[in-house]
């Protein structure tokens, strides 16, 4: 009997096995994003843009040069909108193993401020020059600490209902994070930073009970913050409506309303800025939204905030979506950082908070403060990725 040679049977499961995971991975790939993701990188580089041709016209006036603004400002937006989008490709689980080494290199980073690499700018000592480019640390600090906040909460969010839980680690690193940026005597940014960590701890859910302890020795650290420094306590408690204190702590905050009134509804023009010649010290850093009311207006200052608006928008979606506690936490820590960082700012322009020297989000002049903006921007966007997989997931089980 003859034997008819078969060919030799081959095991498709492997090929097929690769072929399904090549086919799920393409997929993800042409997802179409979230409309969460959509919004904050339409708002954030609509923001991005506005800030630097505001920039670009506050800068107009000075001796250095437009220029030269310019450069160094489109440069870091440059640098850091890529850094955005590469930062919302990263896996989640990454950003949760990464939550430490970011916190103790950002310490280590801030700390340098104390170091010959340190410079000093109006008593405040919270920038470091390298090469001829300065940077501030403490702005690396907010992103880390919210994302260190948030990822220990996760490790103890069984545990959140005993105190010791909730405050130990949180509120010693806490400290010794306000400690090295208040050491600078950069009260604003500390401000900024206990924001974060009540933002992380609200959105954490920690019961009220606990909750206002650490409200209280943020409202009580400030308060003895500024009574400890007589050149804090005499702006704080500065009277600026009327003349009577113009020549001291009052003239860049009555040049600031100055400038929003002149600019009235429709503003003065792109460019036509007259505060910007001398009379407003700080027009590009932290009294930008005062050009944007001189020169465009009421609309120009309700556009800025419709765009603030619409990046609260998309944040507070990401947190309402999503069943990952670490993003939860992340975002609103995230959130708080940049619209209370906005709101402080305005604040201060309109002349209902005292000169704190914070600067405004995506729009004042300063490469390292649009860095680590864009690059919280990005862990956003990272977050707002997970949001259609889970909503697929809802649909199929």
């Amino acid at each position: 009997m003859t034997q008819v040679a078969r060919p030799p049977r081959t095991d498709t499961r492997g090929t097929d096995s690769r072929g399904l995971a090549a086919r799920v991975s393409l997929g993800r790939i042409f997802t179409p994003p979230s409309s969460e993701f959509l919004l904050i990188a339409s708002t954030a580089l609509l923001l991005t843009v506005f800030g630097i041709i505001m920039v670009i016209s506050a800068t107009s006036a000075t001796e250095t040069g437009v220029m030269d603004t310019a450069l160094k400002q489109s440069m870091f937006a440059a640098i850091g909108i890529p850094l955005m989008f590469l930062v919302s490709r990263l896996p989640i689980r990454f950003l949760k193993k990464m939550a430490w080494p970011l916190l103790i290199a950002a310490t280590l980073m801030q700390l340098l401020v104390f170091t010959p690499l340190g410079v000093e700018d109006a008593g405040n000592r919270n920038w470091i020059r390298i090469a001829g480019f300065s940077m501030q640390p403490s702005e690396f600090l907010k992103l880390a600490l919210a994302l260190w906040v948030a990822y220990v909460l996760l490790r103890k969010r069984a545990l959140l209902g005993i105190w010791r839980h909730v405050f130990i680690p949180v509120i010693p690193v806490g400290l010794l994070v306000f400690a090295t940026v208040m050491a600078g005597r950069d009260l604003g940014t500390a401000m900024v930073l206990v924001l974060i960590l009540l933002g992380c701890l609200f959105f954490a859910g920690v019961k009220l009970r606990l909750f206002i302890l650490p409200v209280l020795l943020g409202v009580v650290g400030v308060i003895a913050l500024a009574i400890a420094s007589p050149d804090r306590m005499r702006r704080i408690t500065a009277v600026c409506s009327d003349m009577s204190n113009y020549e001291h702590d009052c003239y860049q905050s009555i040049h600031a309303v100055w400038g929003m009134a002149n600019g009235g509804i429709f503003g003065l023009g792109l460019g036509n800025s007259q505060e910007k010649y001398g009379w407003l010290p700080a027009a590009a850093n932290d009294f930008i939204f005062a050009i944007v009311g001189e020169e465009l207006g009421l609309i120009g200052c309700l556009v800025v905030l419709a765009l603030f608006t619409f990046f609260a928008v998309g944040a507070f979606h990401i947190m309402r979506k999503t069943d990952d506690p670490f993003i939860r936490v992340a975002a609103g820590g995230i959130t708080v950082w940049i619209l209370g960082q906005a709101l402080i700012n305005i604040g201060v322009v309109i002349g209902v908070l005292p000169v704190m020297g914070v600067p405004l989000p995506f729009m004042s002049q300063g490469g390292t403060a649009l860095l680590s903006v864009l690059l919280a921007c990005g862990v956003l966007l990272a977050f707002a990725r997970t949001i259609p997989a889970t909503d697929r997931g809802k649909v199929t089980r």
